[in-house]
């Protein structure tokens, strides 16, 4: 562990920071008993085994094995080296640094940390120019007619980069970058001739930021008559559309606190929705929705409501969006916006309490969408069409778990098209029957590869592995057990894993620290050891231990050693015996080796 940072300011940082706080801004976590559960970050998984404990501020997966502290979730989610870790938790409680410790290691590339500087740099020059200046008149103009208010421009950061080719070239030559980098970072345009202009000159722009709120891209606007109209940054180690989101850093609170996002197609639908109070609102970055992007909102949230413009090609989109967010378990709901109308338009014309009420709280079921969405493709005033329809909806109806709402449904197509009930049931039910036998099919064939070997390593342990198990557990809660665990067994335990741990937990005791699983974790250096000892302190216990079952353990402990090196000294003795062409001897010693194995198997 370096010491740049002093250990006082990683006391206090660390005593300030949540675990669950953390961990909640990249998992969706549920509360079950005094622990928390989500689907783990580090592996894919359908069923929740990422476990977060408050108390001990610790968590493990229970799927893939990663455990630790706060420290160590961001170390692996964010790569982040452990002086990054801690520079992020200060700089999110509003700790201040010493200087010493601003200029530590970073897991960035020299190249990419120049990238970073040089749109903070832009994103503060391009808002200062529309808020202060002559120069930003245009551009801040442009917002105040869209409805804007200084402080939603202030609080998204938006800018405008002046008409003048050159313009910020120089200024970023003038801070000591390279052309060479600026082309590749997207900020200026190489041309054929070799000459370089301003990627976004005249255009208002949007910066866009990474989950953790520092800009990485831009997106430009033309507010003359450019082309294409929307610009974005290119693609870089930095900046990639399909794995982003816009506007997710200042949504994820709200995403967590109301369980829902909505999504939306543009930067200004976001923005004036926000302004609108609906603050939970995400945006594509210019191309429809990806599996990573889905993937990352159903890590957060289940429920997702779909707000794109209600014309015809934002309809596709929508249908689109929905089967993607379908298939990666989300719950999805259409926002009831007017034909033909688009998000930001609407609030200006019905104003925010509509907005929120009438279009985003009116959101329509996903199967309400889908059952408007399929009527265009049928004429439904011919006969053939009308059973060609209510067919596709019951094999979509068959798909939704709720039999309230498959029947709710069944009733709306008997009202409709005047089928039985008792037809509609029997329809659906031979659908579910169908989708049954393919999941069934499934199962067996994912039980048949990679749950067997999963299954398998989850075997019953023997009793002494237990022991130094659950005596490990009590340890790490527990300091005033120490003396007589150490004096009885001190590191003789029979696991290697559990004999580096229990040397590491006595000298972490002997500085005078205090029994806390997540510091100890922090103090050890091995990933692996770390994760074992969040397995391990995740183990329920009692309050305390008594002194009977304390006795248990070491009791066990003590038997298997002793055994295991009369086992050890017994093969030493057949080797001999065996050099010195002793046969019988050696026979005899064989016989005693059995016995201890019989004795270990029955005690195990």
């Amino acid at each position: 562990m370096s010491n740049q940072i002093p250990e006082d300011v990683i006391s206090e940082i660390r005593q300030s920071t949540d675990i669950v706080d953390v961990i909640g801004e990249y998992v969706q976590l549920k509360k079950q008993g005094r622990n928390y559960f989500g689907l783990c970050p580090f592996h894919g998984e359908k069923t929740p085994s990422f476990s977060v404990t408050q108390e001990k501020q610790i968590f493990r997966c229970f799927g893939c094995g990663k455990g630790g502290n706060v420290v160590t979730f961001l170390m692996e989610i964010e790569d982040f080296s452990f002086q990054e870790a801690i520079r992020y938790l200060a700089e999110r409680n509003g700790i201040e640094l010493p200087e010493t410790a601003l200029n530590t290691e970073n897991s960035l590339s020299e190249e990419n940390q120049d990238i970073l500087s040089a749109y903070e740099w832009l994103t503060k020059l391009y808002h200062h120019l529309l808020r202060y200046t002559k120069d930003g008149k245009e551009g801040y103009q442009y917002f105040n007619e869209r409805g804007i208010t200084d402080d939603i421009i202030d609080k998204f950061q938006l800018g405008y980069a002046p008409n003048v080719n050159d313009f910020t070239t120089e200024f970023l030559k003038k801070k000591g970058y390279q052309a060479q980098t600026l082309v590749k970072a997207g900020f200026l345009s190489l041309h054929d001739d070799g000459h370089v202009t301003d990627r976004f000159r005249g255009r208002v722009v949007f910066p866009i930021r990474n989950h953790l709120g520092k800009t990485v891209g831009f997106g430009g606007r033309t507010i003359h008559d450019q082309e294409p109209k929307y610009l974005n940054s290119s693609e870089s180690d930095l900046f990639q559309k399909g794995k982003m989101l816009y506007n997710f850093d200042l949504a994820k609170k709200h995403i967590r606190k109301l369980n829902e996002v909505v999504l939306f197609e543009g930067y200004m639908d976001t923005i004036s929705a926000y302004q609108a109070g609906v603050k939970n609102g995400v945006a594509t970055l210019g191309t429809s929705l990806t599996e990573m992007q889905a993937k990352l909102l159903k890590r957060y949230v289940d429920t997702v409501i779909i707000c794109y413009d209600a014309d015809k090609p934002g309809i596709e989109a929508t249908y689109k969006a929905a089967v993607l967010l379908r298939q990666v378990g989300c719950q999805v709901k259409v926002a009831n916006l007017k034909d033909g109308m688009d998000p930001d338009s609407y609030i200006n014309t019905y104003g925010p309490d509509a907005f929120q009420h009438e279009v985003i709280k009116a959101s329509h079921t996903f199967m309400s969408f889908y059952m408007r969405y399929f009527k265009r493709d049928y004429n439904l005033s011919l006969e053939g069409d009308r059973i060609n329809y209510i067919e596709k909806i019951l094999q979509q109806l068959a798909t939704i778990e709720s039999p309230i709402e498959r029947e709710y449904y069944m009733k709306v197509l008997h009202d409709e098209y005047h089928v039985s009930m008792e037809t509609l049931k029997e329809e659906l039910e031979a659908y579910r029957q169908k989708l049954g036998t393919k999941k069934d099919k499934r199962n067996r064939e994912r039980n048949t590869n990679k749950k067997t070997a999963t299954y398998a390593s989850k075997k019953l342990l023997p009793a002494f592995h237990n022991a130094e198990r659950m005596l490990i557990a009590y340890l790490l809660q527990d300091s005033s057990i120490v003396d007589k665990v150490q004096e009885e067994i001190g590191a003789s335990f029979n696991i290697d894993e559990h004999k580096i741990i229990v040397t590491h937990l006595y000298a972490f005791y002997e500085e005078g620290n205090p029994p806390d699983v997540s510091l100890f974790i922090e103090w050890l250096t091995d990933t692996h050891i770390k994760q074992v000892v969040a397995e391990i302190a995740m183990t329920s216990l009692q309050e305390d231990i008594n002194d009977k079952e304390l006795n248990d353990y070491i009791r066990l402990i003590k038997t298997q050693n002793s055994d295991m090196v009369h086992l050890e000294s017994l093969k030493e003795e057949q080797r001999i015996a065996e050099q010195q062409n002793d046969p019988i001897r050696a026979a005899q010693i064989a016989m005693k080796i059995i016995d201890i194995h019989k004795q270990l198997s029955k005690s195990n």
